[in-house]
Protein backbone atom coordinates (compact mmCIF):
# COMPACT_ATOMS: atom_id res chain seq x y z
CA UNK A 1 0.00 0.00 0.00
CA UNK A 2 1.23 3.36 -0.58
CA UNK A 3 1.61 5.25 2.60
CA UNK A 4 2.66 9.15 2.97
CA UNK A 5 4.05 11.40 5.88
CA UNK A 6 4.27 14.84 5.92
CA UNK A 7 6.32 16.97 8.69
CA UNK A 8 8.38 20.20 8.78
CA UNK A 9 5.21 22.63 9.49
CA UNK A 10 5.45 24.85 11.80
CA UNK A 11 4.99 29.15 13.00
CA UNK A 12 7.08 31.44 11.14
CA UNK A 13 7.23 35.12 10.71
CA UNK A 14 6.07 36.60 7.33
CA UNK A 15 9.24 36.60 5.13
CA UNK A 16 9.98 33.40 6.51
CA UNK A 17 10.68 29.97 5.18
CA UNK A 18 9.96 26.31 6.36
CA UNK A 19 10.63 23.42 4.23
CA UNK A 20 7.98 20.43 4.32
CA UNK A 21 9.09 16.75 3.98
CA UNK A 22 6.96 13.70 2.35
CA UNK A 23 8.32 10.25 3.10
CA UNK A 24 6.13 8.04 0.50
CA UNK A 25 6.36 4.06 0.95
CA UNK A 26 4.98 1.49 -1.06
CA UNK A 27 6.29 2.72 -5.03
CA UNK A 28 9.86 3.44 -5.95
CA UNK A 29 10.69 6.57 -7.08
CA UNK A 30 12.80 6.28 -10.27
CA UNK A 31 10.32 3.29 -11.39
CA UNK A 32 7.30 4.49 -10.45
CA UNK A 33 5.49 7.12 -12.69
CA UNK A 34 3.75 8.54 -10.05
CA UNK A 35 2.73 11.98 -8.73
CA UNK A 36 3.22 13.54 -5.59
CA UNK A 37 1.04 16.71 -4.63
CA UNK A 38 1.09 19.17 -1.81
CA UNK A 39 -2.31 20.41 -1.12
CA UNK A 40 -3.27 23.24 1.56
CA UNK A 41 -6.54 23.84 3.56
CA UNK A 42 -7.56 27.27 5.21
CA UNK A 43 -9.93 27.19 7.51
CA UNK A 44 -13.65 27.63 6.09
CA UNK A 45 -11.89 26.79 2.97
CA UNK A 46 -11.90 24.03 -0.08
CA UNK A 47 -8.57 21.74 -0.46
CA UNK A 48 -6.59 23.66 -3.02
CA UNK A 49 -3.07 22.46 -5.16
CA UNK A 50 0.02 23.94 -4.17
CA UNK A 51 2.63 22.03 -6.17
CA UNK A 52 3.51 18.45 -7.68
CA UNK A 53 6.00 16.38 -9.08
CA UNK A 54 6.56 12.98 -11.16
CA UNK A 55 8.42 10.97 -9.44
CA UNK A 56 10.47 9.56 -12.47
CA UNK A 57 11.21 12.61 -14.15
CA UNK A 58 11.32 15.00 -11.94
CA UNK A 59 8.93 17.61 -14.00
CA UNK A 60 7.37 20.31 -11.71
CA UNK A 61 4.40 21.92 -11.36
CA UNK A 62 3.00 25.15 -9.69
CA UNK A 63 -0.13 27.34 -8.87
CA UNK A 64 0.14 30.55 -9.77
CA UNK A 65 0.41 31.93 -5.97
CA UNK A 66 3.78 29.92 -4.74
CA UNK A 67 5.15 30.50 -7.78
CA UNK A 68 8.98 32.31 -7.15
CA UNK A 69 8.48 31.57 -3.89
CA UNK A 70 7.84 27.54 -3.49
CA UNK A 71 10.46 24.64 -4.74
CA UNK A 72 9.06 21.65 -4.68
CA UNK A 73 11.84 18.62 -5.14
CA UNK A 74 12.78 14.57 -4.38
CA UNK A 75 15.64 13.02 -2.53
CA UNK A 76 15.18 8.73 -4.91
CA UNK A 77 17.68 7.55 -2.41
CA UNK A 78 15.04 8.57 0.40
CA UNK A 79 11.83 8.40 -1.29
CA UNK A 80 11.10 11.84 0.09
CA UNK A 81 9.59 14.60 -1.99
CA UNK A 82 10.17 18.19 -0.30
CA UNK A 83 8.32 22.13 -0.65
CA UNK A 84 10.88 24.38 0.42
CA UNK A 85 8.74 27.40 0.99
CA UNK A 86 10.30 31.08 1.12
CA UNK A 87 9.42 34.40 1.25
CA UNK A 88 6.00 33.29 3.52
CA UNK A 89 2.92 35.41 3.93
CA UNK A 90 -0.07 35.29 5.82
CA UNK A 91 -2.12 33.69 3.70
CA UNK A 92 -0.18 30.93 3.10
CA UNK A 93 -1.38 29.53 6.51
CA UNK A 94 -2.87 26.19 5.84
CA UNK A 95 -2.73 22.65 7.11
CA UNK A 96 -0.85 21.47 4.06
CA UNK A 97 -0.98 17.52 2.92
CA UNK A 98 0.70 15.55 0.52
CA UNK A 99 -0.60 13.47 -1.99
CA UNK A 100 -0.02 10.85 -4.23
CA UNK A 101 -1.79 10.47 -8.15
CA UNK A 102 -0.06 7.01 -9.15
CA UNK A 103 -2.86 6.07 -11.84
CA UNK A 104 -0.94 9.05 -13.79
CA UNK A 105 -4.53 9.55 -15.91
CA UNK A 106 -4.27 13.27 -16.90
CA UNK A 107 -0.72 13.60 -16.67
CA UNK A 108 0.58 16.30 -13.70
CA UNK A 109 -2.12 18.16 -12.12
CA UNK A 110 -3.28 19.76 -8.66
CA UNK A 111 -6.78 18.38 -9.25
CA UNK A 112 -7.18 16.43 -6.08
CA UNK A 113 -9.89 14.10 -7.17
CA UNK A 114 -6.46 12.57 -9.25
CA UNK A 115 -4.92 12.18 -5.76
CA UNK A 116 -5.78 8.52 -4.19
CA UNK A 117 -3.68 8.67 -1.59
CA UNK A 118 -2.99 11.16 1.16
CA UNK A 119 -0.99 11.68 4.22
CA UNK A 120 -1.95 13.39 7.60
CA UNK A 121 -1.53 16.95 7.12
CA UNK A 122 0.56 19.72 9.30
CA UNK A 123 0.14 23.09 10.03
CA UNK A 124 1.80 26.13 8.83
CA UNK A 125 1.06 29.08 10.23
CA UNK A 126 2.66 32.40 8.96
CA UNK A 127 2.18 35.96 11.12
CA UNK A 128 2.17 39.08 10.35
Amino acid sequence: DVQLQASGGGLVQAGGSLRLSCVASGFTFTSDSVAIGFFRQAPGKERLGVSAISTSDGITYYTNSVKGRFTISKDNAKNTVYLQMNSLKPEDTAVYYCAADTARKFGLNLASWNYAYWGQGTQVTVSS
